[in-house]
Order: C-alpha cells, then sequence, then structure tokens
C-alpha cells in the first residue's frame, strides 16, 4: 500500500465522494453522503461486503432513541458518555466521546426509519458497563444480518459499490490534498479513479501480525477472529501522509471464543449469571467486568482455555442468540445432570467444581463475598442442570487508527486537519482508551455507525458548498 505525491495525477473517471470499505461503517458513510445530495462511491476489497460488521453481534448502542422512550428509559446523552468514559478510565477523548454518542440515537432512528434497517431495542440483559438498555440490533442479533440490511439499503439508495477491488495507492497533492485512488482488480487491471473528498472506512490491523505485536503483544498469539482484511491499510495511508495515530493499545477480545469449534459465545451468558472456571475448576476473575479484558484473562489460564458455566435459565436465554444455537449444533454445549455428571463430561475436577459452584451460590445469598469483587445477587444462583461451553480468548478488532477531529477529518501530527480526508470505524481512533480493559461493549459499532454518518455528511457538504 502506497501514497503517491501528484499535482497533476489523471484519472480513468471521477466521483465526488470515494469511500473505501463497504462495512458498517462505509456504507453508513455512503448512505449518508448520497442523502445529503452527493455522488458517492464505495470501493471494498471482498467479493460482497462483510468486513467486521458481519462478524459482530449487530448491536449498536445509542442514547435517547424512540425506541428506549417507548420503554420507559431516560438515557442522556451525559449517561452514555459518563459509562463509556468510566469503562476507559479516563482515557478516551472527550470531544470525540461526545460527538458519537450526540449521533447515536439519530443514526440508529435514521437508519431504520429512512433505510430499512431492522433495529430494536434489545430488552431482556444488560451488558456490562451500561447503565441502562441501549443495545439496538437487528432481530437475529447478527452482525450478518446487519450487514445484509445495510447492502440492500445501499442497493435501494443506487450507491455503486465496487466490489473485488483493492485499493493500492493513494494519489495526494503535495498540500496533502486527497486527489484520488488506484484500484486493482482481480484480472490485474489498474483503476484510477479520482475524488474530491475520500473517507477511509476500510479496516482496522488486527490481521496484520506484525502491528498486533508492535502495538498489543499480549494478545499477539491469541486467536485471531476478526476480518482477516484487517491489515492495517488505513493506518499506512495515514503515516505516509503525515497523518497522526492514537491509542494503538486499544483493541476489542473477546473471552468467550468457543474452542476448537471457532465461534462466538454471547456473553450475556455471564451477564446473566454464568461463570468461568479453569481447567481445574476454580474461578479466576470477575466475569462482570467485560468480556474485552476477559479475552486476556481467559489466556493467562492453564492451556489458554476456560469454560463457561451456566444452567437451564441462561441457556434458554442463549438460544435466542444465532450465534448460540450454532453452538449447539456443533456440539460445543455440553450438558450434565448435577457438578460431578458436569465435570466428567468436560474433564473438569468435579470436586473443585462443585465447591466452585456451592460458593457463587452462597455469593448469590449475601452469605459471603465473591474474591473477585463480583456482585452474584442481582443473578438467581445457578441450579443443576447445568452447561458448558470451552472457551479461549480470541482479538476481535482494534481500536486504536488516525487521529480524528469530531468531524471525523484525519488530523496531521501537528494537529491541523487535512483539507478532504474523513476517517471512521476501524481506520480511526475509537472511544475505548488505550488498553482492552478500556472497550465498553458495543464500543466498535457505536464508532461505525456513527463516525460513518459524521465523515460522510461532511464530506458531502465540503463537495456541495
Amino acid at each position: 500500500m502506497t501514497v503517491v505525491f501528484d499535482d497533476t495525477a489523471a484519472f480513468d473517471v471521477r466521483v465526488p465522494v470515494v469511500v473505501i470499505g463497504a462495512g458498517a461503517c462505509g456504507i453508513v458513510a455512503a448512505l449518508t453522503a448520497k442523502d445529503s445530495g452527493a455522488d458517492v462511491l464505495v470501493i471494498e476489497r471482498d467479493e460482497i461486503p462483510q468486513g467486521s460488521t458481519a462478524l459482530s453481534s449487530g448491536m449498536i448502542p445509542a442514547c435517547g432513541t424512540r425506541f428506549q422512550h417507548a420503554r420507559g428509559i431516560d438515557d442522556p446523552v451525559a449517561l452514555l458518555a459518563a459509562d463509556i468514559h468510566r469503562k476507559s478510565r479516563g482515557n478516551a477523548d472527550p470531544d470525540l466521546v461526545d460527538a458519537v454518542c450526540r449521533e447515536s440515537a439519530p443514526a440508529v432512528e435514521w437508519l431504520t426509519d429512512y433505510h430499512g434497517v431492522p433495529l430494536q431495542l434489545v430488552d431482556g440483559f444488560r451488558y456490562p458497563g451500561h447503565s441502562v438498555l441501549r443495545m439496538h440490533a437487528p432481530p437475529s442479533k447478527t452482525g450478518a444480518e446487519l450487514i445484509g440490511a445495510l447492502t440492500s439499503a445501499a442497493a435501494a439508495a443506487d450507491i455503486d459499490i465496487l466490489t473485488h477491488a483493492r485499493v493500492s495507492t493513494l494519489v495526494a497533492g503535495r498540500a496533502g490534498d486527497i486527489r484520488g485512488v488506484a484500484v486493482e482488480r482481480p484480472d490485474g487491471s489498474v483503476e484510477r479513479i479520482g475524488c474530491d473528498t475520500l473517507v477511509l472506512a476500510c479496516n482496522g490491523y488486527g490481521g496484520n501480525p506484525a502491528m498486533v505485536r508492535d502495538y498489543i503483544p499480549e494478545i499477539a498469539d491469541a486467536v485471531f477472529a476478526g476480518h482477516t482484511g484487517n491489515r492495517g491499510d488505513a493506518i499506512d495511508w495515514g503515516r505516509a501522509l503525515g497523518a497522526g495515530i492514537r491509542d494503538m493499545g486499544a483493541y476489542q477480545g473477546h473471552g468467550s471464543w468457543a474452542s476448537p469449534h471457532g465461534m462466538l459465545i454471547t456473553w450475556a451468558v455471564m451477564t446473566e449469571g454464568g461463570i468461568q472456571v479453569n481447567r481445574d475448576g476454580r474461578r479466576f476473575s470477575n466475569e462482570h467486568q467485560g468480556y474485552s479484558e476477559a479475552a486476556v484473562d481467559v489466556l493467562a489460564q492453564p492451556g489458554g482455555v476456560a469454560w463457561n458455566v451456566y444452567d437451564r435459565r441462561i441457556h434458554d436465554l442463549g438460544m435466542t442468540f444465532a450465534d448460540y444455537r450454532d453452538a449447539v449444533d456443533a456440539g460445543a454445549v455440553k450438558q450434565g445432570d448435577d457438578a460431578a455428571a458436569l465435570a466428567a463430561a468436560c474433564d473438569l475436577d468435579g470436586d473443585t467444581l462443585g465447591r466452585t459452584l456451592a460458593d457463587c451460590a452462597a455469593y448469590a445469598a449475601g452469605r459471603a463475598a465473591c474474591p473477585h469483587g463480583r456482585d452474584f445477587t442481582r443473578n438467581p444462583a445457578l441450579a443443576a442442570p447445568y452447561y458448558a461451553i470451552r472457551v479461549t480468548g480470541a482479538l476481535f478488532h482494534t481500536q486504536g487508527g488516525l487521529a480524528i477531529d469530531p468531524a471525523a477529518r484525519v488530523l496531521r501530527e501537528d494537529g491541523s486537519a487535512f483539507p478532504n480526508l474523513f476517517a471512521g470505524g476501524g481506520a480511526a481512533r475509537g472511544v475505548s482508551g488505550n488498553a482492552v480493559w478500556g472497550y465498553l461493549s458495543g464500543n466498535g459499532l457505536l464508532t461505525a455507525v456513527t463516525l460513518g454518518r459524521i465523515a460522510g455528511r461532511n464530506a458531502a457538504a465540503q463537495v456541495l458548498r
């Protein structure tokens, strides 16, 4: 991936707004630009748009939506912002946090009302760190349904998505203004596409082992469960242009990746009362701190694995999630009529697992305090029959990237903005601070959708003025 500086470059075709990447950020940016009156082209490396969005749970946190109001939920911007700052321990950029929080409700309602994306408030459970119910997702609670709906919306809006097209080169003027891109097709041909504004919505760097080792070495040996196209292209282009990079130590891990089956298990299993034990049958962490940092905790256990342990009530909740049903179908879910039977099914120490479950029952009854600081009194005690899934820690998506301002403009090292370059999603810094523990559930799609909308709106305004 290269950057060429050429004030006199010629192009085969010219489009006012070009968006690189057809995940949630890129399609939302394109829809917004088109709604604003600008012609737009989306360039996507894959055969069909998927990206990190397709691999997610499809849940977008948003505050103050009409869906929340209908349920009597009061969720002002300040509350979501406070939750983000609390999780990041005050390390997220406050102006960026404010911008994405303010944009969250308008974005969700606009996608639903104007583009037919079937988002609804997810009830029944609340993810760690969120003060109220605020996750909005399609009925299946899958990223596959979300990206499918977004792609359909783009088609309905007559937005061209050029697939099987890899951007190999950014062309910039000597002053740093973006002039266009060179695109390689599968047959080896190259198209040169000029633009007035460019939106980078293409990827993080989780699929680039060298960058992972450099920036987040503690997760370098984990399973990478993200999109393999996340090679850090946008970061490389930005650095070549002189852009700043921020929060490169932030990432979304997940402590519930079914092993060896290779599929995500919803963290609702934990939030609703489940526990994690190592192969000795012992708990090792506060399961309610968050699924991102849980990845590191799980990997620190013998063999880098753990078991999610829960009961029939939580199993029934899990069956409302497509990923959990897939796990059942794959044979990942084990069952035992009592602790000893579950231990035998999972090759765990039965006596230790029995004591662990008894201890948790005491925590739930308020007779003892959890040594890891978890409050068990908010959920019913686990009761036989028991269920378990063998899991490991995984890297899903990085949260650091190009420095941007609240208008989604890419910033140089000195803090000045490039004249016509915008970024969001995996290409840009997020709102998770600079470490794994800063990731609040849904931060990835929150910034993808809101920054995509902000970038698309501002890119269009620039070419239309």
